[in-house]
């Protein structure tokens, strides 16, 4: 038996959300989930300023440099004597002055990061932001935190840099009633999908700060009626919104189910006043896509992970319910969405293995399983089995409806036609950023 085996539950056993124990964690190198770095980076015309010690900064600025966006970074360094004599605020606010006073254009946004080890001396964060303010009066100034120790309690970092994207945008006296912004994902949406069919045919302008290329493109979201999030790191971002300018938000979940898919479909029109779309036709084609590439891969085993979507439940559903041989899922815990799915998972496949990423045991896990016959949805599941065949499917890659669902049955049919070099994909940080490996 295999490590992984001796860690790994049947879908049946599992308990949520949680299915395993904490502890020390380990973590595989698949780098194509995204950070703060790269989220910030897509405020347009921002620049990004870390505060902090040279061992964390030394991650950050890696994956600006990988990004080829070391123009919109810069750092200051802390040391050891800075939380002793009393002169953490002025390094902050010398150090940020010093960098823009010697950039060659002023940034309309600076967003800058401060790290856990200042949050835990007490550092007065907002005394920093308003001096800097008032020394230059031209330039918005974000309050951003890199704070793993907050991982686990409170907004995590990934939810709360989503959050402060947005604290730019300032209340319209009239909201547009025909205007919504999709607000949190990583990932521009894709626009040939029958949602966006139906927003053109009724006159719905969607805005999205990933199709945004200045400053002042980014700010006209503060015009929109409706936020629309689906991905869960989103909602808290869009809730503050709701209370600051009067937006309406809808969390309307990334999903592969038939029924839910409509139902996100039924809630959106309402919001909208619009009469609920026929997308009849585009559900039988997701469902002949499907059963196409099932056709194609047969009993192939399929292995799956979280990081190729936050509803990986949902998508092993739909594929085990087409016919597909899902064998394994990789993930640690389940979000309050996948409650349904995990149940009709116990019921009616019930020996669905569920396997730990973080475990610390799975470190040990990669070099025995290569698993050419196989094949897998996700960096986590491409790193752990082994296998050439697999989907670079990462976060969900702006895939929604009915025809979210008939293009990851072309990535499956694509993955299986054509193998990929599992090292060379996975080690480029940030899926969809521009790399210079």
């Amino acid at each position: 038996m295999n490590v992984s085996e001796k860690i790994t539950i049947p879908v049946r056993d599992c308990e949520f959300p949680q299915p395993f124990p904490g502890g020390l964690e380990y973590n595989a190198p698949a780098r194509g989930m995204w950070n703060i770095v790269h989220t910030g980076m897509l405020l347009p015309e921002a620049h990004q300023i870390y505060v902090c010690a040279r061992g964390c900064l030394r991650g950050v600025i890696l994956t600006a440099a990988e990004m080829n966006a070391m123009d919109r970074m810069s750092w200051v360094s802390i040391e050891e004597n800075d939380f002793f004599d009393s002169s953490m605020e002025e390094n902050v606010v010398e150090g940020v002055t010093d960098i823009l006073n010697k950039l060659p254009r002023k940034p309309p946004v600076v967003l800058v990061f401060l790290s856990c080890i200042q949050l835990f001396a007490g550092i007065d964060f907002p005394s920093c932001l308003a001096e800097l303010k008032s020394r230059f009066p031209d330039i918005e100034f974000v309050d951003c935190y890199m704070n793993p120790t907050m991982r686990k309690s409170g907004l995590t970092p990934d939810q709360l840099m989503r959050k402060q994207l947005y604290l730019l945008l300032k209340a319209e006296k009239e909201l547009e009633k025909k205007s919504i912004n999709l607000l949190g994902s990583d990932f521009a949406a894709d626009r040939s999908s029958e949602l966006f069919k139906w927003f053109d045919e009724n006159g719905i302008l969607c805005r999205e700060i990933t199709r945004c290329r200045t400053y002042e493109e980014y700010l006209e979201m503060g015009k929109s009626s409706l936020n629309m999030t689906w991905i869960p790191q989103a909602v808290a971002g869009a809730e503050e919104l709701c209370r600051r300018l009067g937006q309406k938000h809808l969390h309307l979940p990334i999903c592969y189910g038939e029924e839910e898919i409509d139902r996100n479909y039924a809630s959106l029109a309402e919001a909208l006043a619009l009469p609920v779309p026929d997308f009849s036709a585009e559900k039988e084609f997701a469902e002949n896509a499907l059963k196409k590439t099932l056709q194609k891969i047969g009993g192939t085993p399929l292995f799956l992970d979280y990081t190729a979507t936050p509803r990986i439940l949902s998508l092993a559903r739909r594929l085990l319910e087409t016919g597909f041989n899902v064998k394994r899922i990789y993930a640690d815990v389940f979000i309050p969405g996948d409650k349904e799915d995990l149940e009709v998972l116990k019921k009616y496949f019930p020996a669905v293995e569920i396997t730990p990423t973080l475990d610390v045991n799975m470190r040990f896990a990669a070099p025995e399983e290569r698993n050419k016959n196989a094949l897998s949805i996700g960096q986590k599941a491409a790193f752990f089995t082994g296998t050439p065949h697999f989907v670079d499917l990462v976060w969900g890659r702006g895939f929604f409806g009915h025809s979210g669902v008939a293009a990851i049955a072309g990535l499956i049919e694509d993955a299986w036609e054509n193998p990929k070099d599992i090292c060379e994909v996975i080690s480029h940080k940030g899926w969809g950023c521009e790399s210079c490996l």
